[in-house]
């Protein structure tokens, strides 16, 4: 789910910024996450909702169900809530390799035939190369774990509220965009004189948006190629 950290006051003349710390603590956070999870697990069992096949066939009895979940209870859950390093395209990125994509990729299917399919996965119980695994699974047990990714009729992948509402989204987001748009500072150009130096080179560094200063190149990095480090000082510009 993707929340703004603000939105347009009720007279729609202001955007309204969320406050410092406006989430809850991330020690609250996992507990009650951990709480409202596993109820609703409970829950589901109790309704009939759940469905256990193979090893773990037994555990459609309440008492083993039961069993089961105890040890999550006293474990420690954990929620991450620090701020994205890329920034806030980075996220919508790596949501969207989740919401446009299928539940197995070609590139992971080894071999298929009559008898099963052959695929690749990942173990994260383990480390190093032994993580890659292949299984091998019946055609239908396959199938059946495909479909497990398909919404049932009547749900949509990506829905949208509030702002990005279908009704009127493209005039709220135009609204909010112009009212968090940052004034931007004027940058006088330079006078023009006659008496001006023909061999004097033209300032290309590209203004600041903030403060109109020109900007300073700190380092200089190949296209592809990532910081390593602090910078070494020979992309440095006075």
């Amino acid at each position: 789910m993707i929340v703004p950290g603000g939105g347009m006051s009720l007279d729609g003349t202001r955007w309204v910024r969320c406050k410092p710390g406006f989430l809850l603590p991330v020690q609250v956070l996992s507990r009650l996450f951990r709480r409202r999870f596993l109820a609703a697990l409970a829950d589901a069992h109790a309704a009939g909702r759940l469905a256990f096949f193979g090893k773990i066939q037994d555990l459609h009895r309440r008492e083993a169900f039961a069993a089961h979940l105890a040890p999550l209870r006293r474990k420690k859950w954990f929620v991450y809530t620090k701020p994205p390093f890329a920034g806030p395209e980075a996220v919508l990125a790596y949501l969207a390799r989740y919401t446009h994509r299928v539940a197995i990729s070609n590139s992971r299917l080894i071999a298929l035939d009559e008898s099963g399919v052959t695929f690749r996965y990942k173990d994260y119980r383990r480390n190093g190369p032994a993580r890659y695994c292949t299984m091998r699974l019946p055609p239908d047990e396959f199938i059946r774990r495909f479909l497990l990714h398909v919404l049932p009729k009547g749900f949509h992948r990506i829905r949208h509220y509030g702002l990005l509402a279908s009704s009127n989204c493209k005039a709220n987001i135009a609204r909010a965009r112009q009212l968090m748009a940052a004034p931007m500072a004027e940058v006088e150009p330079p006078a023009v004189h006659d008496t001006a130096d023909p061999n004097a080179t033209t300032d290309h560094r590209p203004p600041c948006p903030c403060c109109g200063g020109r900007m300073i190149i700190v380092e200089v990095f190949a296209r592809g190629a990532a910081p390593r480090g602090p910078p070494s000082g020979a992309g440095i510009a006075i």
